[in-house]
Formats: structure tokens, C-alpha cells, sequence
């Protein structure tokens, strides 16, 4: 079923002879392969050219310049053709009606592109007319789409086969639909520049899970076997409808973390990752992943994928805690303060978790335990037994800090116990001991001889001592005063001033020692005696002579005595304990040896006197060639406590 009219072209009339050669023909035609096509074709000539012994045609393929010899389609005075053609191609328009329509059969793909119409009038009236007709030969159906498809729009696609062979006219059918939802059908059969198609048109409104589904167009010729079909993948376009990031999670300071984004779009996004406002990395593709070497605990936050297409956008978050061991915490500077004030130290960190603190002083536990990153120990009208070392200890399960403070406290002079005045065995010997901060200064006062004793003092015999905040100062009498002992002691720093009477130890503790340590003295020496007697008696007995060997005996006295006397020391240590704080302070005092007030002797109680040795000598004995007199007054016994 081929029918067509021919439009006639209106032609301008132009001066000269070459305005009036003119042709019209289809600028695009098209056929399916094995199929034919006709070429619609109108010539023109001058109206002044008489055409001589008729009018010959002849069909160029590729160009129309015959001095290159294209290839021969159809030639009216002959049968030779190019060898492609033959057979293929006849004409259908009368010539002498200047109607060149031709015809080509079982057109292949080779034979697709320009065809040019030659005119020959005879003798020097030959013109080959410029305008050509394309041919397009198909192996497949035409599938028209718009050059986007955007998700949730309507949607026409239409599939087109050319319908220019009057032999054959084809059927178009659809596949791959049965997907498609409230899918419409519509056909036409268009003719346009006396070429003619038919087309079949769906309509439907796509989704994102139509992307990539395969569509197809089949076209038939009855009664023949040609079949031609063509598949094409949707290509729907849609904004980012699904974006993937990891879950959650704690991760360890210091080690490395990798950060996965999964985009569903199409185009593929723009995938940026994005922490406090701050762009961290960006890249077009389905997925990214950011990596951090080494997290930081300032690292720690909400790290956003953002997907971005230009058709949407969509984004998605996680929060990434970095845990790590408390820092070392910040508190106050260690600092002086005067008894009596309010002290308030705070202790400050970071740690994840969230560290508990601990106030320690002196390593024992002060204050309460609490599980922030802030803590503030108060304390209330300050003692001098606050004084010391005050550490915060932070602690979580990844580990521990701390930092210290020292608190050092000013406080007026405080009379000690040890304070005293003893009797010994020259006179007294009277002992101040005071704690304070600025260390006191010590003196003593005797207000019935109105004298005050202190370092500047050179008629008092004045020892003083400081060992951290505790002073100890001492001094002698040689003899007690007749209307009693009276000593004041008075001690005294920037804060105060502190006077105490010093009480004597009783007298009879003296007195006892003295007789304990006669009593244990003639004790000892009638022991000397008895083994004396006893070896006397045992030589006399193995030897003849006893009073020969009892003699020999004795020669050598002082060998008795090294084995029961001990040297006495050159220095004796009084030392003097004072518990302040917590801390243990030492107090020496030392007695030299020599000089005018060197025997004074501490006389203490009976409990502690220990009897470590007894020595003496006998006036009546002498050797038998002794060199040396003794001293008939030498006779004594001494004992000496330690």
C-alpha cells in the first residue's frame, strides 16, 4: 500500500539560466534493511531549453561530480549500473513528466548515504542538480525517548519504522512492558515530505526501580521473515534516595577509623563528608570512605555524608566518640595561706569516659569521690594540721593522672609537750620545744633574776635546734635558785606570742636512780668477789701454790674490767620526737665532751635506766712487782645509764 502525492515546489525565477534547473527530493529518507525505499523526485529545467531526442536520467550515489566517477544507481539509456545495484533499482517517475522517482529493492546497509539526479536534455543541456536525498538504511527499529527521564514524571516513548517500500508495510509491537505501571498504548501513521513512518507510542510515569530495566521495540513485515528489534535500558533519573554510613561507635584515641558512605542515585552524587560545618573530603561517585590515620579525641563528633546530584539532596550522620585516659588535670598553684581561711582548690580534666576525681592528702582520702570533669575541695577555716600535699587523682578504665598541690600554712607558735625543765646531775637543764609557721623564736625567761635568755646570751649555756616547723631551744643551770624554780618560756612568730612556765621533774626520781644504781653497783662488785674467791680456791687446789697464783691472777686487773665497761660515748645525743601533720620531725641536741659544764647528765625515770656497766679497783691488792703506787682514795663504784 504505497500512495503519495508530489508537491510542487514553488520555484523563484531568477535572471540567468542557471536559476531555473532546480529538483526537489527528501532530504532524509529511511527503510529497514531487505526492504526497499522509493525516493521521491521532481526536476526542473530552463523553459527556454528545448530537450533534444528526449530526456535521460541517470542516479549518482555518494557525489555528483561525474569527473570522479560515483558509483552508477540508474542510467535511462542503458542497463550499466555499479555492480551493487544491478537488479536493485528501477524508475518509477516519467521522465518527459520531470518526475524522477526511483526505486531501490533489497537495499542493504552499504547502501546508505546521497543519491544525486542527473538531468540530460541533450547536447550541452546536461545539469546535475546539487541537492541530494540521504538514505538510511536500519537494521532496527528507532526508539525516541527524551534525552532525560526523571523519576515520578510522565514518560512517551515512542518507537518509529519507516514505512517507504510499497511492497512491504510494517507492524510495530512493544516488549518488556509487562513491568511497567498504568502503562497507555497509542499508534499513528505519520507522512511527512512524502516519506511516512509508523509509530507506536507508551506512556507511563517511571520510578527509581525502573532504572535500568530494559525496554523493547519489535517491527515485522508480513508474510515475510524480516524481524527487527530493539532493547534499550531505562536511564531514569532521581535524587539520592538512600544514603549508608557506619553505626555509632566508640573507637580508641590513637587508632585509625574508616568512615563508609553508600549513595543509591542516579547520576551518581557528589559524596562530601562533613564535620561542624567543616568539608572533610568530597568526591562524584556511589560511595566513599573517609579514613583517619590517627583519631584525636578533638576529632570526636557528628560526621555527616552528604549526597548531592543536582536532582536532590540527601544526607545521613554518626557520631563517632573517641575514648581516651584522663589528661593531667589542671588545679590551682600551690600557695602559702594564714590559719583560719577558706581554701577552695579546684581540679579540672578531660577524659571519656567522663574520669572519677579524687582529692588525696598526704596520700589519705579527703573530700568526696564524684565522676566529673570538675571538681572543687573546700576547706573551712584552715588548721596548721591542713599543711601538706594535696593531689587530684583522675581515673577512668583507659587509665590515670594527677596533679599535686602544696599547701603550706602560717600559724601562731603552739607549746609542744616535750617542753620541760630536768635535774641533772650539775645543775638544770630546762627545754622549750614550739611549733609554728614562720618557725618561732624561742627565749627564756627567769623573772626572779630578771634575766631573758636567748642566742645573744653568753652567760647561760644556749643550745637551739629547728627541724622544719618545730624549734626546740635549751638551756643550764648550774644551780637551782633558793626561792624555787621559776622559768618562762616565750615563743614567738609573726602571728602571736605564746609564754608557758616550765615545770620541773620530780627530784626523786633522781634520788632513785642514785640508790637503784648503788644497790646494783655493790651487786655487781660482790659478784666480782665471789669468782675471785672461787678461781683463788681452784688454783690453790691444782697448784701448790695459791697465793702465787692468785697473785698472777690480779697483774692484770684492768682485764676484768674491759670485759664489763663500755667507752663512754664523746657526744651524747638527747633526741626529742614531735609528730606534726603527719610528719616526724627530729630534734638533736648535743652535749659536747669537754669543757667546763660537759657532765651535766640527763637523770631520767626509773623505767628507763638501763645498767650497762660497773667498774672497780682494789686498794688493798697490789701485784707482787708492781712498778706503780695507786691511790688509796681511788676506792668507787660508778654507775652509768645509757
Amino acid at each position: 500500500m504505497w500512495g503519495f502525492e508530489l508537491l510542487l515546489p514553488i520555484l523563484l525565477v531568477f535572471k540567468g539560466t542557471w536559476a531555473q534547473w532546480n529538483v526537489w527530493m527528501p532530504r532524509d529518507i529511511s527503510t529497514m534493511t531487505n526492504s526497499c525505499v522509493v525516493i521521491p523526485c521532481t526536476f526542473m529545467y530552463p523553459s527556454g531549453v528545448r530537450p533534444y531526442r528526449g530526456i535521460h536520467g541517470i542516479w549518482y550515489f555518494g557525489q555528483p561530480y561525474p569527473q570522479f566517477f560515483p558509483p552508477v544507481v540508474f542510467k535511462s539509456r542503458t542497463d550499466i549500473v555499479h555492480e551493487s545495484y544491478k537488479g536493485r533499482t528501477k524508475l518509477l517517475g516519467d521522465l518527459q513528466q520531470r518526475n524522477c522517482t526511483l526505486q531501490i529493492n533489497n537495499i542493504g546497509i552499504e547502501h546508505s548515504g546521497r543519491y544525486y539526479f542527473r538531468a540530460d536534455l541533450g547536447g550541452t543541456n546536461i545539469f546535475t542538480y546539487p541537492d541530494f536525498s540521504e538514505v538510511k538504511v536500519l537494521d532496527q527499529p528507532i526508539i525516541e525517548l527524551p534525552e532525560e527521564i526523571i523519576s515520578n514524571q510522565s514518560l512517551e516513548v515512542t518507537c518509529y519504522a519507516p514505512d517507504n517500500c510499497p511492497d512491504m508495510s510494517p507492524e510495530v509491537n512493544w516488549m518488556n512492558t509487562e513491568y511497567l505501571p498504568n502503562l497507555q498504548f497509542s499508534s499513528e501513521y505519520l507522512v511527512e515530505s512524502t516519506t511516512a513512518v509508523m509509530s507506536t507510542t507508551i506512556t507511563f510515569t517511571p520510578t527509581h526501580k525502573h532504572n535500568g530495566k530494559l525496554l523493547g521495540c519489535k517491527v515485522q513485515y508480513p508474510n515475510t521473515t524480516y524481524i527487527y528489534e530493539r532493547i534499550i535500558a531505562l536511564d531514569v533519573k532521581y535524587a539520592p534516595r538512600a544514603v549508608e554510613v557506619n553505626v555509632s561507635t566508640d573507637v580508641m584515641e590513637g587508632s585509625m577509623v574508616i568512615l563508609h558512605c553508600l549513595v543509591d542515585s542516579n547520576p551518581p552524587s557528589r559524596i562530601s563528608w562533613v564535620m561542624l560545618d567543616t568539608e572533610l573530603q568530597a568526591e562524584t561517585s556511589l560511595n566513599s570512605s573517609l579514613v583517619i590515620e590517627s583519631i584525636e579525641s578533638g576529632q570526636e563528633g557528628v560526621y555527616t555524608c552528604v549526597a548531592d546530584n543536582g536532582y536532590g539532596t540527601m544526607n545521613r550522620s554518626l557520631y563517632l566518640a573517641v575514648k581516651y585516659p584522663p589528661r593531667e588535670p589542671l588545679v590551682n598553684e600551690s600557695s602559702t595561706v594564714v590559719e583560719g581561711s577558706n581554701l577552695h582548690l579546684h581540679c579540672r580534666t578531660q577524659g571519656n569516659p567522663v574520669p572519677t576525681l579524687t582529692w588525696l592528702k598526704d596520700g589519705n582520702l579527703v573530700g568526696n569521690i564524684i565522676a566529673e570533669e570538675h571538681s572543687v575541695l573546700e576547706i573551712e577555716d584552715i588548721t596548721y594540721e591542713g599543711d601538706g600535699e594535696y593531689r587530684c587523682l583522675a581515673e577512668n578504665e583507659h587509665g590515670r593522672a594527677s596533679s599535686v598541690i602544696n599547701i603550706t600554712v602560717e600559724f601562731a607558735p603552739v607549746f609542744l609537750l616535750e617542753s620541760k625543765c630536768m635535774a641533772v646531775r650539775e645543775g638544770i637543764q630546762c627545754v622549750c620545744v614550739a611549733s609554728g609557721n614562720p618557725e618561732p623564736a624561742i627565749e627564756f625567761h627567769l623573772p626572779d633574776l630578771n634575766v631573758t635568755i636567748n642566742e645573744t646570751e653568753s652567760r647561760f649555756n644556749y643550745y637551739t635546734h629547728s627541724d622544719g616547723y618545730v624549734a626546740t631551744s635549751m638551756i643550764k643551770l648550774k644551780d637551782k635558785p633558793a626561792s624555787g624554780l621559776n622559768v618562762l618560756c616565750t615563743m614567738t612568730n609573726i602571728y602571736g606570742t605564746e609564754t608557758v612556765r616550765l615545770e620541773l621533774q620530780q627530784e626523786r626520781k633522781y634520788i632513785l636512780a642514785v640508790i637503784i644504781g648503788t644497790i646494783g653497783g655493790v651487786a655487781v662488785i660482790g659478784f666480782i668477789i665471789a669468782a675471785v674467791r672461787y678461781i683463788s680456791r681452784k688454783n690453790q687446789k691444782e697448784n701448790a701454790n695459791p697465793g702465787q697464783d692468785l697473785t698472777l691472777k690480779l697483774e692484770s686487773p684492768a682485764l676484768f674490767y674491759s670485759a664489763v665497761k663500755k667507752e663512754k660515748p664523746s657526744l651524747r645525743k638527747k633526741v626529742l620526737k614531735t609528730e606534726l601533720l603527719g610528719t616526724k620531725f627530729n630534734s638533736i641536741l648535743e652535749e659536747p665532751s669537754t669543757g667546763e659544764d660537759s657532765d651535766y647528765q640527763n637523770i631520767v625515770s626509773f623505767s628507763d635506766v638501763d645498767i650497762n656497766y660497773a667498774s672497780l679497783e682494789f686498794s688493798c691488792i697490789r701485784p707482787k712487782e708492781a712498778s706503780a703506787k695507786t691511790d688509796d682514795t681511788s676506792d668507787y663504784t660508778e654507775i652509768k645509764s645509757k
